[in-house]
């Protein structure tokens, strides 16, 4: 090692480097940033590492190699694979992921036991009886995700029933200590009116009157405990009724499944404080099946890098206290927000690897000026699927999701997802031009990945000069360092060639039937778009277009022309921008209470309070995370419904001015607003039930992000001699860039252009605007700019206005 060496690894400061990366189903990607050992003070200086999420010929795993690789070219200190990486010189590592995504669609979850009250064995297998496909002749139900269930000799019940017309005035009340002051006063199951029925009678926390009729015989139920246990069992589900409002039988039995020795017990009333017992049970089962095969990856995570790395996640506080910090882990969440190791959760990863793309274009592309603010649509294209959202000041979030037939209740951003990206399999059947939803992943990945892939996306591209290897990283073959097998993808393609004229009894080009399967790939992509947009009332061609994802720029200009959007905005790291809303995201902790309240105004005033209550917890853990202050940002909703529906809405609430001239927060209107916004009509003589509160922390990673994007354009513009047009036929004559030329396919009337500028974007200088036909390069990304559209090079990224 020489002495320049080690003087420039001496020189790294401590707990400087920041490291995110994002395991996604094709590639892996990783963005670092640093100081500048030549100028400390100034800029962090950041790097780009791509590559494989699975290539086990050469790495175990690809999050611990890119942060070696990133470590090697920080420190310029050779690293060999499979040494245990020293964590001094880490300040954080956040990571998103798609393990549990992955486990829960191919169904390799952990072997788990379900925990139910007597009665309910059959609950969730029966689930809610819905059939979205309500006209298809042979339907197939999902599968349970437990393999046993256990019924557990326990049993609650709410006294009274919510229906009861006079619920408040019949209801039991409760004296400041909790004991019963006055009985039930209407007609129970026995028709007697006080205090109906046998069993101690005691408050819940949502406000219930909960009546105990069993409770769990401990020595009982640790025998059947023991007996699973011995079966071979390590992870279990308990979902036990009414256990959201009285969670003490849960508890019980959970402390002692944990004394035999169960590695991983999800508590429903813990996981999921809520109402409606299908899913909260299919919920828990869920964080059983995937939180024990999440942690099995995070140990084996851990294992690639020293001791402090683990220490300093699960004891951040005392280490603190000590003096010393080490290394953190933070994780990204489905709600878009970053929590630790202990808060991660099976259940809460589910979307933790398109979520770091939403918070990355949502905090870049977003102008929140007022009069400026136009909604985005975020459109994610990966290797396996595209991911599209929507952003319109703050994150849309969903309660209730769906995914590979499981139905969860859990914070999740509100993401669609669709099967075609880079790696979608491309086939002709049946006459039929197809693209997905099978996946040819990362190994084999697609024909060109020179691993004997099937034909996809990539491919394509491809072969219509959309992907030039010598700008594709080299990550390829035996070695992982060849280029893309163009020969291979020509050879794949030009059998289906002749297999579609010979069914279609045409005479189709090459160039036709592979632009073919492009088309219907766009549309495919195109659909999830019109569903967030068209379908809920939204114009899609009033949004601007964020574009990323590795194969997010060779489709974003054609997309934006089918759906009618003018504008579209490229990150500078859009490949990569899931990992780079890591480094941008913030911290989140909430807590949540159920309530079973009317929203009256003599009830306001204990809501309000139970608010206050909630957002004290909030901020005390906040600040135990380094928050406080201007850094922390508060959102406290309830979840509401009118009475005799089963549709409840988190609602933020609207600031309202009081007599005395005070803010105040109305709820109340706030909710029929967004009623009226979801349905299109308010049930105006309803009351309206609280079944919920809930208050969620942000603390804010950066308290200002500078200029937006638009800014920006607006300065070039409004500047003389700001913009520099590079038309198709001057080229570069006007800029310190000249363009290399190549043969690029576009759509008909256009053709195959083959003198197509493709342009380096490092080579580019801000307010230069690449008129297409053309094409932009960076080392991770390949942008098509389509005949009329305009790509102006900002110091963010692209700006891109495309024609009608």
């Amino acid at each position: 090692m020489t002495s320049t060496t080690t003087s420039l690894k001496d020189r790294i400061l401590d707990r400087s480097i920041r490291i995110c990366a994002d395991r996604g189903g094709t590639f892996c990607d990783v963005h670092a940033s640093y100081p500048d050992p030549e100028n400390p003070n100034g800029e962090r200086k950041e790097l780009v590492v791509k590559l494989l999420s699975q290539d086990p010929a050469n790495y175990a795993d690809a999050p611990t190699e890119g942060i070696r690789r990133v470590l090697e070219i920080v420190t310029n200190e050779s690293i060999p694979r499979g040494k245990v990486l020293d964590t001094s010189k880490i300040d954080y590592i956040r990571l998103s992921t798609t393990i549990a995504t992955n486990a829960l669609l191919e169904r390799k979850g952990h072997k788990h036991a379900l925990l139910i009250t007597k009665g309910f064995k059959d609950l969730l297998l029966i689930g809610n009886q819905s059939r979205p496909k309500i006209f298809d002749l042979n339907i197939r139900r999902p599968g349970v995700l437990y393999s046993k269930v256990l019924e557990i000799d326990e049993r609650v019940t709410l006294v009274g029933y919510t229906s009861d017309p006079k619920a408040e005035e019949h209801q039991v009340q409760f004296d400041d200590d909790g004991n019963v002051g006055r009985g039930y006063r209407g007609k129970g199951w026995d028709g007697v009116n006080v205090g109906e029925g046998p069993g101690k009678v005691v408050r819940g926390i949502s406000g219930e009157a909960v009546r105990i009729l069993n409770e769990p015989d401990t020595r009982q139920v640790e025998e059947q405990l023991k007996a699973l246990y011995d079966e071979g069992y390590r992870s279990l589900a308990i979902v036990f009724v009414h256990s959201y409002t009285y969670p003490q039988h849960e508890e019980i039995v959970g402390n002692l499944a944990r004394k035999v020795g169960f590695e991983h017990v999800s508590e429903s009333s813990k996981l999921v404080p809520m109402i409606k017992m299908v899913l909260r049970g299919v919920s828990s089962t869920a964080d059983a099946y995937l939180t024990p095969i999440l942690r099995q990856y995070l140990d084996g995570f851990f294992s690639g890098f020293d001791k402090s790395l683990k220490e300093g996640t699960f004891h951040a506080d005392e280490l603190a206290h000590e003096g010393k910090r080490g290394a953190r882990v933070e994780f990204m969440a489905s709600d878009g927000g970053l929590v630790d190791l202990n808060n991660f959760s099976g259940l809460k990863s589910i979307l933790s690897g398109p979520a770091g793309g939403v918070v990355g274009y949502a905090l870049t592309s977003w102008d929140g000026r007022p009069g400026k603010r136009v909604p985005v649509i975020g459109l994610d294209v990966g290797g396996t699927s595209t991911d599209v959202s929507r952003f319109d000041g703050r994150y849309e979030v969903v309660y209730e999701t769906t995914t590979a037939g499981v139905t969860v209740q859990s914070p999740q951003l509100d993401i669609n997802t669709v099967a075609a990206g880079g790696g979608s399999c491309l086939t002709f059947r049946n006459g039929l031009f197809l693209a997905g939803p099978e996946s040819a992943g990362a190994n084999p990945g697609p024909a060109c990945y020179r691993k004997g892939g099937p034909l996809a996306v990539t491919d394509a591209n491809l072969l219509l000069g959309r992907l030039i290897p010598d700008f594709f990283p080299k990550i390829f073959g035996k070695s992982e360092k060849e280029p893309l097998d163009i020969e291979a993808a020509r050879t794949a393609f030009e059998k289906v060639a002749k297999e579609v004229n010979e069914n279609m009894h045409g005479e189709l080009s090459l160039d036709e039937v592979v632009y073919g399967f492009i088309k219907v790939a766009n549309e495919t992509m195109c659909r999830p778009i019109r569903a967030l947009t068209e379908a809920r009332g939204y114009a899609t061609g009033k949004h601007v277009l964020a574009s990323f994802g590795g194969a997010g720029g060779q489709h974003a200009c054609e997309i934006a022309k089918l759906l009618g959007i003018k504008t579209i905005v490229i990150h500078r790291y859009s490949s990569i921008l899931s990992a780079y809303g890591l480094a941008l995201a913030d911290r989140a902790h909430e807590l949540q209470e159920p309530s079973a309240t009317f929203y009256t105004p003599q009830n306001i005033t204990s809501l309000i309070a139970r608010l206050d209550k909630l957002t004290d917890q909030v901020k005390q853990e906040l600040e135990q995370q380094g928050f406080k202050g201007s850094r922390v940002k508060v959102e406290r909703m309830l979840n509401m419904r009118f009475e005799g529906t089963d549709t409840s809405l988190m609602v933020l609430p609207q600031a309202k001015k009081t007599e005395s001239g005070e803010e105040s927060e109305d709820y109340l209107e706030a909710f029929k607003r967004v009623y009226k916004t979801e349905f299109g009509f308010v049930l105006e003589d309803k009351p309206v039930i609280v079944d919920d509160i809930k208050v969620r922390g942000i603390g804010k990673t950066f308290d200002d992000l500078g200029a937006s994007i638009y800014e920006e354009v607006e300065e070039l513009h409004a500047k003389e001699g700001g913009v520099n047009v590079l038309s198709h036929e001057r080229g570069a004559s006007n800029s310190k860039a000249e363009p290399n030329r190549y043969s690029v396919y576009f759509a008909p009337p256009t053709g195959r252009v083959d003198d197509t500028p493709v342009y380096l974007l490092g080579n580019l200088a801000v307010g230069d605007l690449v008129e297409g036909p053309a094409m932009v390069i960076d080392e991770t990304q390949t942008i098509v700019v389509i005949p009329g559209a305009k790509a102006l090079v900002t110091s963010r990224g692209l700006y891109i206005k495309v024609d009608e």
